[in-house]
Order: structure tokens, then C-alpha cells, then sequence
């Protein structure tokens, strides 16, 4: 299981949370509240951190989203394609050959984790990752595109593939 898709609970276990100050709004409790959260994943080391809103709780939501995305572009999973099944999560997003997920939504960087397992397993062969992903290659380019850094890193592998980069 991808630590993205975690439950946020069993997430946060595995997380060391630490409360500060921030710039940032705040009026005349500017520097007195400690309403930034940074967060760190114990077993990866990597870091998220949230402080532009007033309240702590809204800045934990947004930095434990921040850390769903960076594990879903840093940490890859071992994927067998030739027998390969997509997620239930993705078979559920999933509308035919098409998947429709707002970059937004909660579920957004659990999709792109698997997405990009699957790209890397593929050797950055997008078509093929798409039919064993069982969507078109223009909805996984468009999933893919929503984030900046999963599309350079998908064009980084398929420059050292040899392969043009997606548009």
C-alpha cells in the first residue's frame, strides 16, 4: 500500500507534527499564535508544511495534503505490469477509458502515485501505462498534467528513455 492512500489517521502515526509561527495572515495575533504546521514522515524523511491561514487546524489539513503529494511523486511502489490490476479506488474513478478527478479532491494524489508506479514499471512508456491502467493515453497525459512536478518528472524519464516529451 502506497503511504499516500493511507487513511489520514494511520498517516499521521507515522508522522512527527511539529507547531509554529508563520508569516502570514493573522491581524493583531500576527507572532503570537503558533498556527504553522510542519509535518514529517518518519519512514521517508520527507517534509511538508503549511502556514498561511490563521488557524492551525486548516494549516494541518493543507500541510498533511502537501505531504500526500510529495510521497506520491517521491515514493514508488514495485509494480508487475504484465499482471498488473488497477486499485478498486482507480476502477472507481474510472468511466470507461476515461478517469475524471479533480486535482483538488482528496483522492487526487492516491491516483497519481498509482499512475506514476506504473509509468516508471513501464519505462516511462505512457501509452502502455494507460492500457494497463485501462484509460486512453491523452486522460492519464491529463492526470499526469495537473501537477507540475509529476509532468517533468514523467518527461525527465522519457528524455532518458529516448522517448519525445508529452504536450
Amino acid at each position: 500500500m502506497h503511504p499516500a492512500s493511507l487513511p489520514d489517521p494511520q498517516l499521521l502515526k507515522q508522522c512527527q507534527l511539529t507547531f509554529g509561527r508563520h508569516s502570514g495572515p493573522g491581524g493583531q495575533h500576527r507572532n503570537k499564535v503558533e498556527t504553522a504546521v510542519m509535518i514529517l514522515h518518519e519512514p521517508t524523511g520527507i517534509r511538508a508544511s503549511a502556514g498561511e491561514r490563521r488557524s492551525q487546524s486548516q494549516n494541518r489539513y493543507k500541510a498533511l495534503r502537501r505531504l500526500r503529494l510529495k510521497l506520491a511523486l517521491e515514493i514508488r511502489q514495485s509494480v508487475q505490469t504484465n499482471r498488473y490490476r488497477p486499485s478498486e479506488l482507480w476502477q472507481q474513478r474510472r468511466q470507461g477509458k476515461q478517469i475524471s478527478i479533480n486535482p483538488k479532491h482528496r483522492d487526487y494524489p492516491v491516483l497519481l502515485a498509482e499512475a506514476l508506479d506504473v509509468i516508471v514499471a513501464r519505462k516511462f512508456d505512457v501509452a502502455g501505462a494507460a492500457g494497463v491502467l485501462g484509460i486512453s493515453m491523452s486522460q492519464l497525459a491529463k492526470l499526469i498534467r495537473h501537477d507540475k512536478q509529476a509532468f517533468s518528472m514523467v518527461n525527465n524519464g522519457r528524455q532518458k528513455q529516448g522517448l519525445p516529451a508529452l504536450k
